[in-house]
């Protein structure tokens, strides 16, 4: 079985540096693909609240531990808390309501998803596939006036420590958060943020960003390796845009010289550079790769070469709301 490597939080706990991320697996189909990920070797997975898959991954999980595939304590769960419930007693709820979708004792990670706050929308009223908007996606849900210290308390009640032995998140985060709320967060926070996790390919490779986190011992998730492949389906334009970076010449000859895919590149591409990474694949001979992506090195001027690509090319930002929400200004 591939051995992945991990990188030690400032939590204290191990985060294996390739995970699957669940984001877009049909509820259907959800818990037999975690489970065989699980049987391929993966031990981290990523969800989040509004992937709306959190208890048929949670089912995958149980069961491969039922069947001895796996213990619980070599598995790295990460959610998510979303936008509407940023309020202390909507995020205590929400972290609530995903541990128990999971159906485990504790979750490893739990993040805030987005730097907003919407308005509250109660958990009886789960919507799919837009969070940002009503139900019919007609009208963008107006902003709530709940500051991220707030939200960050609250998630902070529920990590477990030696004097709150209660508790059921074991480290806590940040996702799509730029360097001044970073600065910010750690103006006051008793317990400091363990991750961040952002968009990452080479269209957007943010080093700034991932640099002030890195010295400040905050690890960085990348999310959407592939580029634009993710958001294709979504009907995104600037995906559509964009030409695929299995394509690209750069990527396309580093991994003909190392006899391996233009995927396993990318992804190598972050995790040398200690960047955890989380694809996701239907595809079992793509789901191995994914996995294998640490068993060669690349040059520094190989991973100098990646970086040149970078367009500063977003895809996930909810500026393309019919109400943008500007958050990355």
């Amino acid at each position: 079985m591939t051995k992945v490597p991990s990188l030690k939080l400032a939590s204290g706990f191990d985060m294996p540096v390739v995970g699957f991320g669940i984001w877009k697996v049909p509820r259907e189909t959800c818990a037999e693909t975690v489970y065989n990920a699980i049987k391929l070797g993966y031990r981290h997975f990523d969800g989040a609240w509004d992937y709306t898959n959190s208890a048929e991954a949670g089912q995958g999980v149980r069961k491969a531990i039922a069947d001895g595939l796996v213990k619980r304590e070599e598995l790295f769960i990460t959610s998510k808390l979303w936008n509407n419930y940023h309020k202390r007693e909507h995020a205590l709820q929400q972290a609530k309501l995903e541990l128990e979708a999971w159906g485990l004792d504790y979750l490893d990670l739990f993040l805030i998803h987005f730097p907003i706050a919407l308005e509250f929308i109660p958990f009886e009223e789960i919507r799919w596939p837009c969070f940002w908007s009503d139900k019919e996606q007609t009208k963008v849900t107006p902003l709530a006036k709940v500051p991220i210290s707030e939200t960050w308390k609250a998630l902070e009640e529920i990590v477990q420590t030696p004097e709150n032995p209660s508790g059921f998140i074991k480290s806590i985060g940040v996702s799509n958060f730029h360097t001044q709320l970073l600065y910010d967060l750690l103006s006051y926070a008793k317990i400091p943020p363990s991750v961040l996790q952002i968009e990452h390919h080479p269209y957007l490779t943010q080093p700034e960003l991932i640099q002030m986190a890195q010295e400040n011992n905050i690890a960085v998730t990348g999310y959407s390796t592939f580029g634009p492949l993710s958001f294709l389906e979504l009907n995104n334009p600037q995906a559509k845009n964009a030409k695929p970076l299995f394509e690209v010449d750069i990527v396309k000859n580093i991994a003909e010289k190392y006899g391996k895919t233009p995927g396993q590149v990318l992804l190598r591409w972050c995790t040398q550079r200690n960047i955890i990474v989380i694809p996701k694949s239907n595809n079992v001979d793509r789901l191995k790769q994914n996995l294998e992506c640490c068993s060669f090195d690349l040059t520094e001027d190989e991973l100098k070469q990646i970086s040149t690509l970078d367009l500063g090319l977003r895809f996930n930002c909810p500026n393309t709301l019919q109400r943008p929400i500007r958050i990355f200004t």
